[in-house]
């Protein structure tokens, strides 16, 4: 489980959620499974759909980054929210994840919003 989870709108919002809160909050979203529109299968890197971002938070559980969130998605640039998680070792944030079982395009558009180098991949 990370111990961070960050979102962005791929321009200039951004909400991180850390430690407990962030283990918390994907439990009480289900990982957002209702609002993934595209997902690494190995961690919790995903997008979005933006106004299923607020419906998915709106029927849950209240939690501190809830209006935070709602914000973000609501003034999304795109239809999409992205999420990338970390674990903090040493205070340092280390994102494990390759991602190497993410052979949709979702993972590109994913990249392009983080700023991630994007790696030769196999389709099928």
């Amino acid at each position: 489980m990370p111990t961070e989870l960050r979102f962005t709108d791929g321009e200039q919002g951004n909400v991180a959620v850390h430690g407990d809160e962030a283990v918390v909050l994907w439990a009480m979203v289900d990982g957002f499974g209702e609002a993934t529109v595209s997902a690494c299968e190995d961690c919790s890197a995903r997008v979005l759909a933006a106004v299923a971002v607020v419906d998915v938070l709106e029927a849950s559980a209240p939690h501190p980054a809830t209006g935070a969130l709602i914000d973000l998605a609501d003034d999304a640039p795109t239809l999409h929210v992205y999420v990338a998680e970390a674990t903090v070792h040493d205070g340092q944030i280390d994102g494990a994840c390759e991602h190497l079982r993410w052979r949709d395009p979702g993972f590109d558009e994913w990249c392009d919003a983080f700023g991630a180098a994007r790696r030769k991949r196999k389709t099928y």
